[in-house]
C-alpha cells in the first residue's frame, strides 16, 4: 500500500506551551517502559493483533481512556482499581507529560500509554477485548463544518463498538450541548444502548473532576454525562 494510503488525517494539538525541565525528565525517562508496544508500523508493519490483557504483570479486565488530558482521571481510576488494567490514548504532548509525572508519583504500574491516535491502537486490537472505555471532555469541535472531527462519528464509534465487549460500559463527558446531542444521535447507531443521562453535580459515583472540567464550571457551562452499555 502506497504510504498516502496508509496516511490518516489528524486534527488537534501535539504540541502546546513549552514543556517545564521536570516534564522533559518525565518524557525522556518514564515514557518508554510505559509506552504501548507494537502499534505503530515500524514495530508492527503486519498490523498483528495484540491481547492487551497480557500487556500487564497478570492478565486482567482492560480499560480505555480515549484522550486523558492531563491524566487526572486515568491515574484516579487505575489507583482505585488495581485490579483492572488501563491504557490511556493521548496524542497532545503536553499532556502526556503531566500524566508521567502523576503516575510517577502515584508509583502506578497498572497503566499503559500510547501517545498517539486512538486508531493506531484500534487497527491491533482483537474483537470484544475492552472492558470500559472513557471518553471525558473531548475536544468539541464547535463549528458545524468541523463536526465530522469530533469522536462520536461513525469511523470511531465503529472501531470502539467492534473492540469492546458485550455489555461493556461506555462513559461520554462534556461541557457542550450540541455534542451531547451528537453523542446521542450516533452512539446508539454503532451498536450502543444509552443507559443514563445526568446533570452537574450527578456524576458517576466513582468520578473525579479533571482541570477541563473545572475550567467549563469557572465559564459557566454546565457538565453532562452520559453512560452507555456495548450492546
Amino acid at each position: 500500500m502506497a504510504d498516502q494510503e496508509l496516511r490518516r488525517n489528524f486534527y488537534g494539538r501535539v504540541h502546546g506551551k513549552t514543556l517545564r525541565a521536570s516534564q522533559k525528565d518525565y518524557l525522556a525517562n518514564d515514557l518508554e517502559p510505559l509506552r504501548l508496544r507494537n502499534l505503530t508500523r515500524e514495530e508492527n508493519p503486519a498490523r498483528t493483533k495484540i491481547d492487551p490483557s497480557a500487556i500487564f504483570e497478570t492478565p486482567r479486565p482492560v480499560w480505555l481512556e480515549i484522550g486523558f488530558g492531563g491524566g487526572e482521571h486515568l491515574v484516579h481510576m487505575a489507583a482505585g482499581n488495581p485490579d483492572i488494567g488501563l491504557i490511556g490514548c493521548e496524542p497532545f504532548v503536553n499532556g502526556v507529560a503531566m500524566l508521567l509525572g502523576k503516575i510517577r508519583q502515584a508509583n502506578l504500574t497498572n497503566l499503559t500509554i500510547h501517545p498517539g491516535d486512538v486508531r493506531d491502537l484500534f487497527d491491533v486490537l482483537p474483537d470484544q477485548s475492552i472492558e470500559k472505555a472513557f471518553l471525558n471532555y473531548p475536544d468539541p469541535w464547535p463549528k458545524a463544518r468541523h463536526h465530522r472531527r469530533r469522536f462520536v462519528t461513525p469511523g470511531y464509534l465503529k472501531e470502539l463498538a467492534r473492540v469492546m465487549k458485550p455489555g461493556a460500559e461506555f462513559r461520554v463527558a462534556t461541557d457542550i450541548p450540541d455534542y451531547v446531542r451528537q453523542t446521542l444521535e450516533e452512539v446508539p447507531q454503532a451498536g450502543f444502548t444509552l443507559v443514563s443521562q445526568t446533570g452537574e453535580g450527578e456524576a458517576w459515583q466513582d468520578w473525579i473532576s479533571t482541570r477541563y472540567e473545572q475550567k467549563a464550571l469557572r465559564e459557566g457551562r454546565h457538565p453532562h454525562y452520559l453512560t452507555f452499555r456495548r450492546a
